[in-house]
């Protein structure tokens, strides 16, 4: 996949469900993505009244009500892979967040030009299933670190060690991706002038940064702290950007919250787009970028966006190449009862509604017969199945 043409302006905020709108933006578009996604920590957070934040709130808590059946049924028909990691998922919450997860996941993957890279920051209550999807959709081989972000602070514990790290998943698009190491060099701990074991000097610049970044947590007194209450520190971004982008390149934040990320990438002089469920997001990055560059921030807020026209994308139609690739050429299975028809008797239908960000992409189209194309109508698969069962 090479580099797309974006459908949206840089330096815009999109407020709404982030897999909506992901599913409309143009395929491998974007050169960084960073997340920084609900961990399923059973807890709900919200910013403290009177902070720059405050009305920002969420429920990191989840059940199968929060499950859309759509998601279920679009990673067992078209991921197996996936599929089987949520059935190995121990609770019913662990199985809703991963699917909730997933979904979104797959956008990310399809969204990264093939020098992009993703990282993805949780922590360890589901970092190790966040791995397995990682590894099912990227490859295990485009797996290139586990960071662990070791942050100092209060919160010691008598009861277990003191729970003082963050792990951060890095994957690449491709066998190619950005690193630029000689920017996030770390200075030496030794004295100046001082040598190796071996007598040779050592890099004035610094030594090459490994997978253990130590840095403080947003302090309480910090001049950056919004109040939202995950937020990461400019520094930790900072790192992220400079590393795995250039000058020029688009990063994306699907979860981005307080806007750390978009004024990181801002600094360095990336293109930069951002969404988040609260339209408190958008008032942030404004407010934040205008505090520290002194103007007032060309920044666009939007809640919609139009279907992608990135190559692959046609209009639904029956057209016999489309039918090839669906599988009706010579007659087909039904994607609704699985009967078996001649082709005349078979339609091309969306698997994802629109009204949900599908696509006319050839991958978001299916065969349904006539009966199942009329009991579906512009509803999700799972009112379809739910029909079937019933005999209606």
């Amino acid at each position: 996949m090479t580099m797309g043409e974006p459908n949206w302006a840089n330096k815009t905020v999109f407020t709404g469900d982030n897999l909506h709108i992901m599913r409309r933006m143009n395929s491998g578009t974007v050169d960084l993505i960073y997340l920084d996604p609900p961990f399923n920590s059973k807890r709900d957070y919200a910013a403290p009244i009177g902070s720059q934040a405050a009305g920002a709130e969420f429920s990191d808590t989840w059940t199968l009500r929060d499950v859309d059946a759509e998601w279920i049924n679009l990673i067992e028909d078209k991921h197996p892979a996936l599929h089987r990691i949520l059935l190995a998922a121990t609770t019913d919450s662990d199985k809703s967040y991963l699917a909730y997860m997933a979904v979104r996941l797959l956008e990310l993957h399809r969204l990264l030009a093939d020098t992009g890279s993703l990282y993805l920051h949780c922590d360890p209550t589901m970092s190790h299933y966040l791995k397995l999807l990682l590894d099912a959709i990227f490859g295990r081989s485009q797996f290139q670190n586990e960071f662990v972000w070791y942050y100092s602070g209060g919160g010691a514990s008598r009861k277990r060690w003191a729970r003082k790290h963050d792990v951060i998943l890095f994957y690449a698009r491709s066998a190619r991706w950005t690193f630029n190491a000689d920017e996030v060099r770390v200075p030496h701990k030794w004295t100046k002038g001082q040598r190796r074991a071996d007598g040779s000097e050592r890099d004035p610049r610094g030594k090459l940064a490994d997978d253990v970044w130590q840095g403080h947590s947003v302090m309480p007194w910090s001049k950056e702290r919004t109040g939202y209450p995950t937020q990461k520190p400019l520094t930790l971004l900072q790192r992220i950007v400079k590393a795995s982008s250039n000058m020029g390149d688009v990063v994306l934040d699907p979860f981005c919250g307080c806007a750390t990320t978009m004024v990181a990438a801002d600094d360095l002089q990336r293109q930069w787009v951002g969404i988040d469920i609260s339209p408190k997001a958008a008032h942030l990055v404004k407010e934040r970028i205008e505090q520290r560059q002194g103007m007032f921030p060309d920044i666009i807020h939007r809640t919609d966006l139009p279907p992608r026209t990135a190559s692959g994308t046609r209009r639904r139609g029956t057209g016999r190449e489309d039918r090839a690739r669906l599988g009706g050429q010579r007659g087909g299975d039904c994607a609704g009862c699985r009967d078996h028809f001649q082709p005349r008797h078979l339609e091309v239908d969306h698997i994802i509604a629109d009204g949900k960000g599908g696509t006319d992409h050839i991958d978001n189209l299916q065969l349904l017969c006539g009966h199942c194309n009329r009991i579906k109508g512009d509803r999700g698969m799972e009112y379809l199945h739910t029909k079937l069962q019933l005999g209606t």
